[in-house]
């Protein structure tokens, strides 16, 4: 199990239940690697000091609020806990719902709620009343730098904290393009009652209990034999290293730039010193091979990176 991502407690009345906090969700995606096409050399992404220009490694990086052009402040890991203090060791239930309530486009991420020390009975006694009741709990709290709505589900044994959207994060539907909803809007859609008949028929006919282990991401499944496919068929790329000159490479770039330089003042540098530049940047480019096959021009890996 992983480790939480959160630590605290549950606040309702007067009672508190420490907890802990675990994903609940886990990722399949297939891992990719993004590579120059030139050589298929990995490329790498660096943190930069905008005024100087030199990399900046995590040890150095804080936050900071610029609340005018140029002038920041400067907050710390304590400053985010100090803001409120109660709100970020706490999950405040603040209502009960119904289970059926809330809507689908307000759940965002689940989470698994674990109870801390010597909270397994308040734990239970919160999951199951809720279960009796039909409710859902609503609250709020702060994780790492962000308020949080949150709502509290009973699962079976355990009890699921599942992050909800504000309000103000739900978009309206004005401006979408979308058939009324009302008793006669079928018909004036141009639905006839015989093709409502059938639809609910073959909604009938297709319903059954709730299985989700029955679905598959066969596409994760379907890319991955692409991959492989392209693997066998010798349709890969491999980054080689640059063959070392004898004699010292870099003199002999300068005295071909020298001579290219030459020729481009003796021919008025104009467009011929456009053809010159041009084989002044072949000559610095280091010669560097890339393995292709006959199929060749899709970008491919050797290695193969299962999520």
């Amino acid at each position: 199990m992983a480790r939480p991502i959160w630590k605290g407690a549950i606040s309702f009345g007067l009672v508190n239940v420490p907890v802990e906090v675990y994903p609940a969700d886990q990722s399949h995606a297939i891992s990719f690697s993004m590579l120059d096409k030139r050589d298929f050399a990995p490329i790498g992404f660096k943190r930069y000091n905008k005024k100087s220009g030199d990399e900046v490694p995590w040890g150095n990086v804080v936050k900071g609020y610029e609340y005018e052009k140029g002038q920041y402040v400067v907050l710390t890991d304590e400053d985010f806990r100090r803001a409120n203090v109660k709100a970020s060791q706490t999950i405040e239930i603040e209502t009960f719902v119904p289970a059926s309530s809330i809507p689908a486009p307000y759940f965002e991420t689940p989470y698994y709620l674990v109870p801390g020390a010597r909270g397994e009975k308040a734990y239970t006694l919160l999951r199951d009343a809720l279960a009796s009741e039909n409710k859902i709990a609503v609250g709020q709290v702060v994780i790492r730098t962000k308020q949080h709505l949150v709502a509290l589900i009973p699962e079976g044994p355990v009890l699921m904290m599942n992050v909800l959207r504000y309000a103000n994060e739900i978009r309206d539907t004005e401006g979408l393009s979308l058939p009324p909803k009302a008793a006669k809007a079928a018909k004036a859609a141009g639905v006839s009652a015989r093709e409502m008949e059938l639809a609910q028929r073959l909604i009938d006919d297709l319903s059954g209990p709730w299985k989700p282990e029955q679905f598959k991401d066969t596409y994760h499944e379907d890319l991955m034999n692409r991959i492989e496919e392209k693997i066998k068929r010798g349709e890969t790329k491999e980054l080689t290293e640059p063959e070392k000159e004898a004699g010292g490479r870099k003199k002999a770039e300068v005295i071909d730039l020298m001579e290219l330089l030459k020729q481009s003042i003796d021919k008025g540098g104009k467009k011929p010193a456009r053809a010159a530049s041009e084989r002044a940047a072949a000559v610095k480019k280091p010669a560097s091979k890339a393995r292709t096959t006959r199929h060749g021009g899709e970008k491919s890996t050797a290695k193969r990176k299962r999520a």
